[in-house]
């Protein structure tokens, strides 16, 4: 059990989260907050697992505090505000998600499902939390006895490699720390790249404000993936947070299929997922890119993408916020180059140009 700390000033709003919050089986609201200062004394008293945060508050506005929060006593915290043009911020002062308000004409049910997918996805950057947690700080942590049963990618989309090398285009999946990552790779990429298909681990109602950030950031057309979208060169496609991205040939194109199945990998996009389609499809004529992320999605499909003959790499542990996911792709024997974040826009400009196989 998950213990969360809702901050609102907003009454309404507070019984609102806080209820729909409570109906999701691992999580509980120990406590609410009407303001920062209210909340400070509040995580001093409960030491919640998660904190919800509004932006427009009274007496200090939400990012303010969770820039201090993050300063002060790092810990998991949620945007959920209707400020959504503050959205592609919060993530940089160390937000974990980033839940919009519901719009006018939303139903109650789709807001709530929206939360419940958010901190769903959560659960386990959370149980890593709550386990690094000092014991002074457990006092209110309830292990839950439940556990998650790992979904393998079979049980989604069936391994049928492509024997023959298809179009050329370069996969990357990314998690804990990859928002900033990303970034730092897509502003050196040329606009004449083969196509681009990213799974990052990202809340619902995010990804498509990323995808815009990435655009606005690089010479690459970036969007968040749509069904049936045709892959293009000089484009990029961003899973949406929560379907899995995968691609398949009609003829002599190559388009955009998303997936509304369950969690692979416990992950929903799932990196696993977006590389064994992308293995079906073209085989070795892919480049797979590993970066910074918690856990080990991927490394199953870049195993099958090594040995068909695609050109992998893994991000450097120095360069690395977390070192999970790349490590254990390195551990099975699915990368051919380990890079530094600041060489992989070179590897794949390389790879372009068929300097790196």
């Amino acid at each position: 059990m998950y213990t969360v700390l809702v901050i609102d000033d907003s009454p309404s709003m507070r019984r609102i989260i806080k209820d729909m919050i409570n109906s999701i089986e691992e999580f509980e609201v120990i406590g609410v907050a009407t303001d920062a200062y209210d909340a400070r004394e509040k995580i001093k008293e409960y030491e919640p697992d998660l904190v919800t945060i509004d932006i427009n508050m009274p007496k200090m506005d939400g990012v303010t505090f969770l820039r201090n929060l993050m300063r002060l006593h790092p810990m998991p915290a949620v945007v959920i505000s209707g400020e959504s043009v503050r959205g592609n911020d919060i993530f940089d002062d160390g937000a974990v998600g980033f839940i919009p308000k519901p719009d006018t004409g939303e139903s109650m049910i789709s807001f709530q499902h929206r939360i419940k997918d958010t901190l769903l996805n959560l659960t386990f950057l959370l149980k890593r939390y709550t386990l690094k947690k000092p014991p002074a700080l457990k006092k209110n942590y309830k292990p839950t006895i439940n556990v998650e049963y790992k979904v393998h990618p079979d049980e989604v989309i069936p391994l049928r490699a492509s024997t023959f090398p298809g179009m050329k285009l370069i996969a990357i999946g990314s998690s804990t720390g990859g928002v900033e990552s990303l970034l730092k790779v897509f502003k050196r990429l040329p606009g004449d790249l083969p196509p681009i298909l990213i799974t990052q681990h990202i809340p619902y109602g995010f990804s498509n404000s990323f995808a815009q950030r990435l655009n606005d950031n690089s010479e690459v057309n970036v969007c968040e993936a749509k069904d049936g979208m045709i892959l293009e060169r000089g484009h990029g496609y961003l899973a949406p947070g929560n379907m899995h991205l995968t691609i398949e040939k009609y003829a002599n194109e190559y388009r955009t299929k998303l997936l509304d199945t369950k969690k692979v990998s416990q992950h929903k996009p799932s990196v696993d997922v977006l590389f064994r389609s992308v293995n079906n499809a073209v085989g070795g004529a892919a480049m797979a890119v590993m970066m910074t992320g918690m856990g080990d999605d991927g490394t199953i499909a870049m195993k099958e993408l090594h040995d068909n003959g695609a050109y992998t790499v893994a991000q450097n542990e120095e360069s690395c916020v977390v070192f999970g996911m790349p490590m254990k792709a390195i551990q099975a024997g699915a990368v051919k180059d380990i890079v530094h974040l600041d060489e992989i826009a070179d590897y794949i400009i390389d790879f372009s140009k068929g300097k790196k196989r």
